[in-house]
Formats: structure tokens, C-alpha cells, sequence
């Protein structure tokens, strides 16, 4: 199912249950005195809501930098990897020779099996390490007999450094992605107590009050939701592909 057919399906699911809840209120509860409740309920409501606010603001942006910072990441990771292969082929042999296939078999092995894994949240093989390792000793013991091959070959060493760091920062953010329990917590239960206050309000037409409630619980399932479908960067809302990878293979060739 769509991921905007599954939101809406929460968001107006949600809002009917609290417009049921208000005319209920409305149609059986003690009205007697609930105008009187306005001022006090309000400005509860004003100090809950406002704590409920910056809450899922802080969470939703951090969310949003998160899969940024994921997506800038593999294109990090991808383009250390060509530069690495690029100046490993001014090297002698067998570097020059054996580095674009086993940089090749490095991306496919990212896009193939490492990124399914992400998605699920799970751990992925250890086949990635193992060529990466490989690329690192076959720069590392390939003979230099001049400055500019030593450069190079320093060059490529960097390079491949930041793949290995890129890489780490990838799996780890693919390993510990999710908002905390305590924090999903917070934000449900301040989201319940901000619903249930206006419940108190009283006026004289209750359509309008059905309206107002209705419409808050609309837009907190709706950031709750957004948060949920971006917790994990490489799927749900966010969704970072392996765009980046996908280019180098087609630029070692």
C-alpha cells in the first residue's frame, strides 16, 4: 500500500474516532459550566500543546537531517571509491588491472545485498569489509618506483580511507535508525493530552467544537506518521537509494 493511502487512512481514521468523541461529549456530557472551563483549559492547553509542538519539531527536523546527511553520505562514499580507482590505475601492475573489478564488485555487493538489509534493519554480510580490505592491501602493497606513482598511490590510500569512513557512518546509521521508546512515549502521550483537552471546551454550537478537535487530531496523526515513515533514512518516506552507487558502477567501467 502507498505509504500517502496508508497516512491518509490514519489521519482521517483518527480524526473520526475524536469527531465521535466530541459529539459524544457534546450529546451525553454535563454542558452546564463547560463555558466556564474555557479560560483554564485553554491555557493548559496552550502549555501542553506548545510542549507537544516543539517535540515533534525537534524530532521531525532531526529526521530530515538524518536522511539528508544519509544521502550526502553514499554519494561521499561512492565518489572516494571512483576517485580511489581512478588514481590506483596510474599504479603499476597488478593494481592497475585487478582495482576497477574489484571496485566494481564492491558497489554491487552495496546495491544487491548491504541495502536490502537497510531497509529491513538488518545487519548486513561482512562481504563489503572483506573487498574493501582488499582494495586497502592492494594499494597498500603495490610497488612505487617514482614521486608522481608514490602520490598517487597516497592518493588512493586517502581516498579509500574515506570510503571506509563513509561506509561505517552508513551501516551505523542504518543499524541504529528509529526514534526511541521514551521518545515515542512523550510524543503519544502529548498528543493524546492535547486531543483530550479541547474536549473540555464548551460554546454555543457544537458543530464548530467537533471541528476544532477534529482538525487537531488530523494534523498530530499526521506529524506522528510523518515521524514514523522517517525514522529509518534508507526506507519508508525518506528512502535514499543506491542512486549514487548505481553511477560509479556506470563510471568504472
Amino acid at each position: 500500500m502507498s505509504i500517502y493511502v496508508n497516512g491518509l487512512l490514519w489521519v482521517f481514521g483518527a480524526a473520526l474516532v475524536a469527531a465521535l468523541a466530541a459529539y459524544l461529549v457534546r450529546r451525553i456530557g454535563a454542558t452546564e459550566g463547560t463555558r466556564d472551563n474555557n479560560e483554564a483549559a485553554g491555557t493548559v492547553f496552550s502549555l501542553v500543546g506548545g510542549l507537544q509542538a516543539v517535540l515533534v519539531a525537534f524530532v521531525l527536523i532531526s529526521l530530515f537531517d538524518g536522511a539528508g546527511a544519509a544521502e550526502e553520505g553514499s554519494y561521499a562514499e561512492a565518489d572516494s571509491l571512483v576517485a580511489a580507482v581512478w588514481a590506483a590505475e596510474s599504479l603499476p601492475e597488478p593494481v592497475r588491472t585487478d582495482i576497477v573489478p574489484l571496485a566494481r564488485e564492491y558497489a554491487q555487493t552495496v546495491i544487491s545485498d548491504e541495502w536490502p538489509h537497510m531497509r529491513d534493519g538488518t545487519q548486513a554480510g561482512g562481504d563489503g569489509w572483506a573487498q574493501l580490505e582488499e582494495l586497502r592491501r592492494l594499494v597498500a602493497t603495490s610497488a612505487t618506483t617514482d614521486a608522481w606513482s608514490t602520490d598517487r598511490k597516497i592518493e588512493a590510500a586517502n581516498h579509500l580511507w574515506q570510503v571506509y569512513q563513509e561506509r561505517q557512518d552508513r551501516l551505523n546509521t542504518a543499524s541504529s535508525a528509529g526514534v526511541s521508546s521514551v521518545v515515542w512515549f512523550a510524543m503519544l502521550a502529548g498528543a493524546v493530552m492535547a486531543i483530550a483537552l479541547p474536549l473540555l471546551f464548551g460554546g454555543p454550537r457544537p458543530v464548530t467544537h467537533i471541528v476544532i478537535v477534529t482538525i487537531l487530531t488530523a494534523t498530530m496523526t499526521l506529524l506522528l506518521y510523518a515521524t514514523s515513515e522517517l525514522q529509518n533514512p534508507y526506507s519508508g518516506g525518506a528512502q535514499v537509494d543506491p542512486t549514487a552507487f548505481e553511477s560509479a558502477l556506470d563510471r568504472l567501467r
